[in-house]
């Protein structure tokens, strides 16, 4: 990954920052502080965009995630329009981070405004020529790990701090404990972004944000237009300036795309084979986003019902023990979480199965057991994936500070077409009611025997 630097001064080499502090030095140095939390938490943004973005994660992106049979069905077997959800999934989380960034440049002494710099780079009106090697963006990396480490353990120890601070024992019992834990939190912060200048915090995240926003240019520019030109050559990098009539924000408009086939456990549209080159031509149009679960606002909804679904299914199978009582708490938290309409849905196709099927007995009873365990095979994790992408949104301050991967919105509901989705959802409900039924039957029937032979 080759990476520009913008020749303005906002990009200066971090050593020259220290000699150009030194120089002017009449006032105090001015310290990130309190701020360091947050700025830790962007430099995580980064760095988990980073390892997002590398070629082993894009393989897999394009290998396994784009083929998984939930994606397929759910939302699309185009993955030019695929590729285009991850572009802006991570486009904005890239602006978020820029958002950071720009309220801390103006705390800076050198360099102000990053929010315009930013803009102008994703315009395409600022020429870079420069270039750097993958080893020192590596480097660039480790040491924003090595910040959101020492981050985290100023945080831990700050907590234990100020809970050895509230209690109330003899104060000679406590003084000695108190006096080293306030030592030890001193030089984590002397050691920390606590006590980095903003001017050289801003210095390492601005360049991150540039080499990131080169590194997408790079694996999007076949699947979304209007993306500034890079080109690499000689191992030097550089972005090429073009008209600001060039949109950088392409709409989801033109070509249809369409999922999988609900009733095929395998569409033929999907390609097993890695066909699909990251690098290809791009498409005239962009595909159009059509009605989604996630701009109905269900998504975290309906993975909360498949979710216990799933665990009413193990139950019942008998794969999870289950208090007394449980069962029907699962089936009641079930109906409360749907919607009016999916509950007419799952009323009028039980009623449909009764009319046609009649009495069950013990192969229909495995066939719907069947059936809702093929559907929860693909449909299970795209629910788990949809409540852990909404959990990350919501983290405390100690977990945002894990810079790992993320997981992409195009492996939750976010984008799934909401009648195929609401379609497979009543579906499982309806065998496993279907299996209910059945049991309860069995349970009685064999009641019935045993009454008999009592008398």
């Amino acid at each position: 990954m080759v990476v520009p630097i913008n020749p303005k001064a906002w990009l200066a080499d971090s050593r020259h920052l220290a000699v150009a502090s030194s120089a002017s030095g009449t006032s105090k140095r001015s310290t990130i502080g309190i701020l360091a939390f947050e700025s830790a938490t962007t430099m995580s943004r980064l760095v988990s965009l980073h390892h997002t973005l590398s070629d082993p994660s894009l393989r897999l992106l394009r290998s396994d995630t784009m083929r998984s049979p939930g994606i397929a069905y759910l939302t699309s077997t185009d993955q030019h329009f695929l590729f285009h959800l991850v572009f802006s999934d991570m486009l904005s989380d890239l602006d978020s981070s820029a958002a950071a960034v720009s309220r801390l440049s103006s705390r800076c002494r050198s360099r102000k405004s990053f929010s315009l710099t930013y803009t102008h780079l994703k315009s395409g009106r600022i020429p870079i020529t420069h270039s750097y090697s993958s080893k020192e963006i590596n480097r660039r990396v480790k040491q924003m790990e090595k910040n959101i480490a020492l981050v985290a353990d100023l945080l831990e120890e700050m907590e234990i701090l100020d809970n050895m601070a509230k209690k109330k024992p003899p104060p000679t019992a406590l003084e000695a404990q108190l006096k080293s834990q306030r030592k030890k939190v001193a030089r984590i912060k002397e050691e920390s972004l606590w006590s980095k200048t903003f001017d050289e915090v801003v210095s390492l995240m601005s360049r991150s944000i540039i080499s990131i926003f080169a590194r997408i240019c790079t694996v999007f520019s076949p699947f979304v237009t209007g993306l500034p030109p890079v080109i690499v050559h000689g191992g030097r990098f550089s972005f090429t300036p073009f008209s600001s009539r060039c949109r950088i924000y392409p709409r989801l408009s033109g070509r249809q795309h369409a999922s999988g086939p609900m009733e095929r456990y395998l569409p033929k549209e999907v390609a097993i084979r890695n066909s699909c080159p990251i690098i290809g031509r791009g498409r005239e149009t962009e595909p159009k986003i059509t009605n989604t679960v996630g701009r109905a606002g269900l998504a975290t909804r309906y993975a909360n019902v498949v979710l216990t679904a799933e665990r009413l299914l193990r139950m019942r199978c008998g794969e999870q023990e289950a208090e007394e009582g449980e069962e029907a708490a699962a089936r009641e938290e079930i109906y409360r979480q749907l919607p009016i309409n999916l509950q007419g849905m799952v009323k009028g196709k039980l009623m449909e199965r009764w009319r046609e099927r009649g009495l069950a007995d013990v192969e229909l009873a495995k066939g719907w057991k069947e059936a809702v365990e093929r559907i929860l095979r693909w449909l299970g994790p795209v629910a788990r994936d949809t409540v852990t992408w909404q959990e990350e949104k919501t983290l405390d301050r100690r977990r945002r500070l894990e810079a790992r991967p993320k997981i992409l919105a195009i492996q939750t509901l976010e984008f799934s077409d909401k009648e195929k989705t609401e379609t497979a959802i009543v579906e499982v409900l309806v065998g496993i009611s279907c299996m209910c039924w059945y049991d309860g039957r069995t349970a009685e029937a064999a009641a019935r025997r045993g009454g008999r032979r009592d008398r």
